[in-house]
């Protein structure tokens, strides 16, 4: 364990709900380490936390902060007048963000960093599955819930193979520039779109991030990238001595692609191609195409740390998704029911194309809820163009995170500038109300339907009441 952390005994996290920061609260908390926090609303992350031993109030207040702390941290995502953030700022605490957290955490790791604005979730999920699966061994700090495992952090496994080895699995965050304390010594970049132009300001801004955060990788590094992102040749010359692949879902021009795809039942077959290796008959039992090209990119990574191929294979076989990426929630020859974090119109043209690909003969509903009233307005064409691709779509109220009204920004934002005409927008207590009197009067045997709830705010909570009425139809 680092040196710094040894003399740690008391951690406190504001904001301890997030699954960033949730993940390496459960680091602290494995390692012996006191560990309490606050958040803003219960939920069930912050439940399992409490039931692990962690503890943890849902009232903004000094009397309830512990005072005998060591360190204390917190993430971007809380308001700078939070009065417990406040007080431990003027009354000289260690405060400092979730990023150098995770800097002092892995400073003397091999680091594995995953970056992106979609498809990295995923993609480190699957990179820590195969090590840990094949025995390799590592500690993986994830930005969702593993459906493997059930958790977003699990630690170095003590196995034979993985005892001599300190490494971490982290998704590298590119909000508040995060992603640029890390120092990694593999990187894989999976996309550059325009996202957090509150923070950045500018899309050039946005993809400058990403080639500064490629250009960290140590000396005799690797950084994998996707094939033919914007300024992919400014990465590859930041790279400078540093091996750099491409990888690609289906382009022979990449250094990794996959070939041969079959879709069957629910699960894709092919080959992987990375360099001059080929693994045959590759397994993956997620839907969307996005996600074989995920699988790509981790076998490029798991390629490059000399797992065995039938290990890998395995791995990729075993590999059960992530908690709200094309989660199926409920599938039969009726309905198709598909939970699903995307919140950014690149992540949702993956989400609907991939679902109306897999199941043709289906209609495609989707219920999006809108993410940042920032995001929003600076992203509401982008939306709209993607949202028109579903049959039937339902919108709702922004969910605002962090972030104060903006007048003006709405989502009528987004309704107004679709051009599909089988469109609403509702307000959630809405929105159940239409399931049960409304949509279930079409679920019969004549008719097929794929629904998709899509968000990164609370509309989570609205999954177990559709799956009921769903069910009792």
């Amino acid at each position: 364990m680092n040196d710094e952390i040894e003399k740690i005994k008391t951690v406190y996290f504001i904001g301890i709900g997030g699954i960033g920061m949730s993940a390496i609260a459960r680091f602290f908390h494995s390692k012996g380490i006191k560990v309490s926090g606050y958040d803003r609303t219960e939920t069930t992350l912050s439940g399992e936390l409490e039931a692990e031993g962690i503890a943890v109030h849902y009232d903004e207040s000094i009397k309830l902060i512990p005072k005998e702390v060591d360190l204390v941290v917190y993430t971007p995502a809380i308001p700078a007048d939070h009065t417990e953030l406040v007080f431990y700022q003027q009354n000289g605490y260690r405060v400092i963000k979730r990023s150098d957290v995770l800097r002092m955490i892995t400073e003397s790791s091999f680091n594995i960093c995953i970056a992106g604005t979609h498809g990295k979730t995923t993609t480190t999920t699957m990179i820590a599955h195969l090590l840990r699966d094949s025995g390799y061994g590592c500690n993986a700090f994830l930005g969702g819930i593993s459906v493997n495992y059930g958790t977003n952090f699990w630690s170095q496994t003590p196995a034979p193979e993985s005892s001599k080895k300190n490494v971490c699995v982290v998704e590298a965050d590119e909000y508040d520039r995060s992603f640029l304390k890390l120092s990694p010594d593999i990187a894989v970049i999976s996309a550059m779109d325009p996202d957090h132009l509150d923070i950045y300001g500018t899309p050039e801004a946005v993809e400058q991030a990403f080639i500064d955060f490629g250009s960290k990788v140590k000396a005799s590094g690797l950084l994998v990238s996707k094939f033919g992102l914007k300024r992919g040749k400014e990465l590859s010359e930041g790279a400078g001595g540093n091996k750099h692949l491409t990888y690609s879902l289906q382009n022979e021009s990449a250094d990794a692609y996959a070939a041969n795809i079959v879709m069957k039942s629910g699960r894709y077959e092919f080959d992987v191609i990375v360099k001059d290796d080929k693994l045959e008959n590759v397994v993956l039992h997620m839907g969307g195409m996005h996600n074989v090209e995920n699988a790509v990119a981790a076998i490029t990574v798991a390629s490059s740390l000399e797992i065995e191929n039938d290990k890998i294979k395995a791995g990729i076989e075993s590999f059960k998704g992530v908690k709200r990426r094309f989660e199926y929630i409920i599938k039969n020859d009726r309905i198709v029911f598909i939970d699903d974090y995307a919140h950014h119109p690149e992540e949702l043209r993956a989400l609907i194309h991939g679902a109306k690909t897999m199941f043709r003969q289906m209609k495609c509903t989707i219920i999006f809820q809108p993410h940042l009233y920032t995001r929003t307005r600076d992203l509401a064409n982008g939306f709209a163009e993607v949202l028109d691709l579903a049959d039937k779509i339902i919108l709702l109220p922004i969910y605002p995170a962090r972030e104060e009204p903006i007048k003006g920004v709405n989502s009528e934002m987004i309704l107004d500038r679709m051009k599909n005409e089988n469109k609403k927008l509702m307000a959630k207590e809405e929105l159940i109300s239409w399931m049960r009197n409304e949509y279930i009067k079409n679920i019969n045997k004549e008719f097929e339907e794929v629904l998709i709830t899509a968000g990164a705010g609370d509309i989570d909570m609205m999954v177990e009441p559709i799956k009921q009425i769903l069910e009792n139809t």
